[in-house]
This record gives structure tokens, C-alpha cells and sequence, in this order.
């Protein structure tokens, strides 16, 4: 069924937050058409931009975003863009002193950014492959067919490894002026004045950061007609944790009823990084873990980290991908891959749910805090079935874990919502020629839906169980990385070729021991004497060991009905006390 277009607001806070986020929009940018004669797609678009029109009449298309970071953050990117540029007249000097120049060297843009500087000049690249939301940027009498139809013909391969030194060395789309937010306090390189500590972040959301947050919060959400929510992506591991939680409760208090899903984003590694550091890093997931649920519809972590704590373990390994744990150009593309599936249900054109519904099913009980899965890609290779892939699975479930949260492994979960994205061309069921006896019980079921949820009931026979099956692939373009194996490149050897992935959120008792390690670690050692520095700056003493009660509160939340809890997972990570 046909639902009006639900908007929803993004808000991305922190560094490494917004590199997940710029992967996750070059992925939409990639499925997007300004074709009109085109069929409207599964994704209503509309849902996360919003059009516009510049000073010369052309229509944007620009993310209905707020991105905040640091001092030194954006390097080449303007904080205004440049879509809406005025001819601006230089003002008169009426100085008449004497006057010195300093002229600093702007940072060298990498092979991508160049190409992009040219498209904007209008030049014709013979092969470069963008797609049509680069319209805005052509200026005078060539049409968007003609862009689109130039720009489709011609492909291009990157290696940016060496070069991505911050988010927008790898930003594909326009950002409408007023996107980003640069908090000057804090700087975002060197060692003075570093956003550290949760109660920095705290802190910050007075003055002149919250009027400006504020502003455009009211801008964008003005103009929507049925606003569902907001998704939050916040960085976990620094003071942005605090900020995030500051936000989040604004949020709450402002917008009552609306959904607020949020997703907290560590990564697998900090450079330069010292004990000491790794100290504040667990405190800040802790604290912003508490917080951030309890202002939220639910809160999810994402990492690709075996584990939150100071000594994880291995980062996780995907048998179809090449990926460098180090590079957070590399890790953050993986988690939003599995966003961009994580994020379908309340972004379809028909039959959507909205942010709300999905939350109310998964965060029941008081039970928040949420845990993600993903197959990243799905191994559904072209010719097969949906009961050919599972079944080649054998006794094993094809994700892995995204929150650094195993799952218990004994049947045991509350709710679940899983989605399949991608399988465009591929077929949801068996086609057996006529007396054949099917090999598995899968090849005998009737539609994808039935396939897929007596798969997952096999392993979860009393979960409440809620599915998504959406053909609309991730469609890798540049500057996504080359990280797929060679077995899944053999099946996508072109850019934009379609990629299944296959993702699943869940609530169950293997989040309790999760919840309950956190606890224990943090517990076990006196902040006073061993991080006296990272209370400075808040919270007290006094909200800091009620944060740490609310935690044991909230893992008490996961025992199963029996009383007890999941067996520890594997993947939290074991500390001395």
C-alpha cells in the first residue's frame, strides 16, 4: 500500500559518524534518477532529501542533514558549499596602513576531488561515472538527460587509501549550506584541545553550538509535512558521546512522539592511540551507551570491533570482503552498507513502517539497547536461489556481529527484524522442473517471505520475527573502496553492480552479559584515581555513579524468564579488574 512520503532527519556527530554517513549517502546517491519517465523505485528517496533551487533557477537535491565536527575537519570542503554561491563582490580596502599577507597553501584534493571540481567547470571526463544528482552543479544549456546519459557511458576506478585523510576526501554529493556545523572549541587535529571526554561533549550544547543546532533543526524540520523522526548517527568512543546525549534528550524533550533511532559508531581503531586513551574511549561508550538509550527510541551500536572494551578481541572477518580494519575508509563503508539495509523498513515508497513501529517492536520492556547482524555482502551469486544461498549456509547463520555483541546461540531472542536487500535478478524460490523432490524444506516454500522466515525461526523458533525483502541493491560507485573478494568481484565486475546484503536487528538475553561486562569494568576501578582528569569537565561524581546504577538497571532488563542470563558473549572483552 501507497504511503505519503515520511520524512525523516539525519544528524551525524563526529568524525568518524560522518564517515559512515558520507558512504551511506553516496549509496543513495548511487540509486537515485531524475528520469522522469522512469518507474518509481522501492525507495522513497524523498524521505532523506529534500529538492531545493539555486540562485539560477537549477533544482537540488540535497540531504535532509545536520553534520557536525570539529575545527580542521572538512579540508577542502566548504562549510557552505557551493551549490548556492551569489556573485559576490570583493570589498574595498580602506585601510591605509601598511598590511603583510600570509598565504597559506589549500590542501592538495586527491584524484576524486579533482575529477569532481572539473564536472563542476563543466568539462566533459571520458571516465568518470557519477550519477545524476551531480545535475546541480551544471550551469548554462546542457539538459540533465544529457549529463545523465554522458556520465553512464563512462567509468572510473579510484584507490584513495593513501589520500582519505577526512570525510569529504570521498564526499560525492552537494550539502545544502546549512548541513554542516563546525564546532570551533575543539580541533580536530594535533594534541591541544581535543573533544576527549563525555563531559566536554556535555557541555558544548549551550551558546552559540546550540542556537546553530537549533536553527537548523527548525529549518528542516519546517518544511517536512509528516515528519517521522530522526536517525542520529554519533560517534561512541569520544566527547561526541556526550554531545550525542545531549542531543538526543533536546530531541526527546522538542519533538515528543516522533521516532528517535540512534546509532552509536565506534571504530576499530584511533591513531595515536595510549592506554590512557583507551581508558576515556570506554568511559565515553559506557556513559553515552546509558544516555543515549534513555533518550532514544532505541539505541544500536555499530562497530566492527570484537568488543567495546580496552583489550577486544579480533575485528570481525566477512568471508566475502578484503577490508583494512585500520582504514576508517574501509570499516565505515562496511557499516553502511549494512545501514542502507538496516534503515529500509521506514524509507519504502509503499508499505513502510514507520520509525516508531519499528522501535516498539524491538525496544519492549524497557529493553533499548538493540544489537545489529549483517552478511556484508549476502553470498547470493547470480543464477541461484534465495534456498540455494541459505541452504549453503548449512548450520550456521550468514551475519555477523555489528554491535560487537554475539548472538547467545542457544535460540534465545525477544524480537528481531531482519532484512534482504539486493536480490534484484535473483530468484526467491525454488523452480524445480516437475517430480522433483526438493533437496531442503526451504525449496518447497512459496514466496521469499516464507523462505526466509522459516529459515530464521530454525534458529529462533519463539522470536517474535518481522522481515523485509527489498530487490533494490547497494550499488557500489565510486569512490566506494575495492573490498570485495574475488569470488564476489568475478559476480560484479562493473561499477554500480547490484550487491545483496542481508541485515538483522535484535533483542535478546545475549545483551544482558553485554550490558552487564560493560558494567563490571567500569565498575571495578576508581575513576578518581585512575582518570581524574576525564571528570573535569563533568559530569559529577554523584551522575556519574547513577549512570553506572542505570547501566546495571538496564542489563537486569535481558534476563531471560527464567531468571537467569545468556551465557558472556565471545566477543565482550575481558578486562582486569
Amino acid at each position: 500500500m501507497s504511503n505519503p512520503c515520511r520524512e525523516v532527519v539525519t544528524l551525524q556527530l563526529g568524525h568518524y559518524s560522518n564517515f559512515v554517513g558520507t558512504h551511506w549517502w553516496n549509496l543513495q546517491d548511487a540509486s537515485l534518477s531524475y528520469d522522469p519517465e522512469a518507474a518509481l523505485g522501492e525507495i522513497q528517496s524523498d524521505a532523506v532529501f529534500r529538492q531545493g533551487e539555486t540562485l539560477g533557477g537549477h533544482v537540488t537535491y540535497t540531504p535532509r542533514l545536520i553534520a557536525m565536527d570539529l575545527k580542521g575537519s572538512l579540508r577542502t570542503l566548504r562549510r557552505e558549499g557551493r551549490l548556492y554561491d551569489a556573485a559576490r563582490e570583493t570589498p574595498a580596502v580602506t585601510w591605509e596602513g601598511s598590511l603583510m599577507m600570509h598565504r597559506e597553501s589549500p590542501p592538495v584534493k586527491n584524484s576524486f576531488l579533482q575529477d569532481l571540481e572539473k564536472l563542476d567547470n563543466g568539462e566533459v571526463l571520458a571516465e568518470v561515472n557519477f550519477s545524476s544528482s551531480f545535475q546541480p552543479q551544471y550551469s548554462g544549456s546542457v539538459s540533465v538527460d544529457t549529463v545523465n546519459s554522458r556520465l553512464a557511458q563512462v567509468q572510473k576506478c579510484y584507490r584513495l587509501e593513501g589520500s582519505v585523510k577526512v570525510w569529504s576526501d570521498f564526499l560525492r554529493i552537494h550539502l545544502h549550506p546549512r548541513t554542516i556545523s563546525v564546532i570551533h572549541q575543539y580541533n580536530h587535529d594535533g594534541e591541544a584541545h581535543r573533544l576527549e571526554a563525555f563531559g566536554q561533549g556535555e557541555s558544548l550544547l549551550q551558546g552559540s553550538v546550540l542556537e546553530d543546532l537549533e536553527d537548523k533543526l527548525h529549518f528542516f524540520v519546517e518544511e517536512c509535512d509528516y515528519l517521522q523522526g530522526f536517525q542520529v548517527l554519533c560517534d561512541l568512543a569520544d566527547g561526541f558521546a556526550g554531545l550525542g546525549s545531549k542531543v538526543t534528550e533536546m530531541l526527546q524533550d522538542s519533538y515528543g512522539g516522533r521516532g528517535i533511532l540512534t546509532w552509536g559508531l565506534a571504530p576499530v581503531s584511533h591513531p595515536d592511540s595510549t592506554p590512557v586513551k583507551d581508558l576515556y574511549h570506554l568511559l565515553n561508550c559506557t556513559l553515552g551507551t546509558v544516555n543515549m538509550a534513555g533518550h532514544s527510541s532505541f539505541f544500536c551500536p555499530l562497530t566492527l570491533r570484537g568488543g567495546l572494551g580496552r583489550r577486544p578481541s579480533s575485528p570481525m572477518a566477512f568471508p566475502h570482503l578484503t577490508y583494512d580494519p585500520s582504514l576508517w575508509y574501509h570499516s565505515s563503508a562496511v557499516l553502511a552498507l549494512a545501514l542502507d539495509a538496516l534503515t529500509v523498513p521506514y524509507r519504502l515508497r509503499n508499505n513502510s513502517v514507520p520509525m516508531w513501529q519499528v522501535a516498539d517492536a524491538l525496544a519492549v520492556s524497557g529493553r533499548k539497547v538493540v544489537a545489529a547482524y549483517g552478511a556484508v555482502p549476502f553470498p547470493m551469486m547470480q543464477g541461484s536461489s534465495l534456498p540455494d544461498a541459505l541452504s549453503a549456509c548449512a548450520d550456521a547463520l550468514p551475519w555477523k556481529p555489528l554491535s560487537a555483541c554475539a548472538e547467545a546461540g542457544d535460540g534465545r531472542c525477544y524480537s528481531q527484524w531482519a532484512t534482504l536487500k539486493g536480490f534484484e535478478g535473483q530468484k526467491l524460490i525454488s523452480s524445480l522442473p516437475p517430480g522433483t523432490a526438493p533437496p531442503t524444506p526451504l525449496h518447497s516454500l512459496r514466496s521469499g517471505e516464507e523462505v526466509l522466515a522459516s529459515y530464521i525461526s530454525s534458529f529462533y523458533p519463539t522470536a517474535a520475527l518481522d522481515l523485509q525483502l527489498v530487490s533494490t541493491p547497494s550499488k557500489l560507485t565510486p569512490p566506494f573502496p575495492q573490498i570485495l573478494s574475488r569470488s564476489m568481484c568475478a559476480q560484479n565486475e562493473t561499477a554500480g553492480s547490484p550487491l545483496p546484503v542481508m541485515t538483522s536487528l535484535q533483542s535478546g538475553p545475549a545483551l544482558g552479559p553485554w550490558l552487564s561486562e560493560m558494567h563490571r569494568v567500569v565498575g571495578a576501578f576508581d575513576i578518581r584515581r585512575v582518570a581524574p582528569s576525564f571528570l573535569s569537565h563533568g559530569p559529577e561524581m554523584g551522575d556519574y555513579q547513577e549512570a553506572l546504577e542505570q547501566l546495571r538497571l538496564l542489563a537486569r532488563c535481558y534476563r531471560d524468564d527464567s531468571g537467569g542470563v545468556a551465557s558472556p558473549s565471545p566477543s565482550s572483552s575481558s578486562e582486569d579488574d
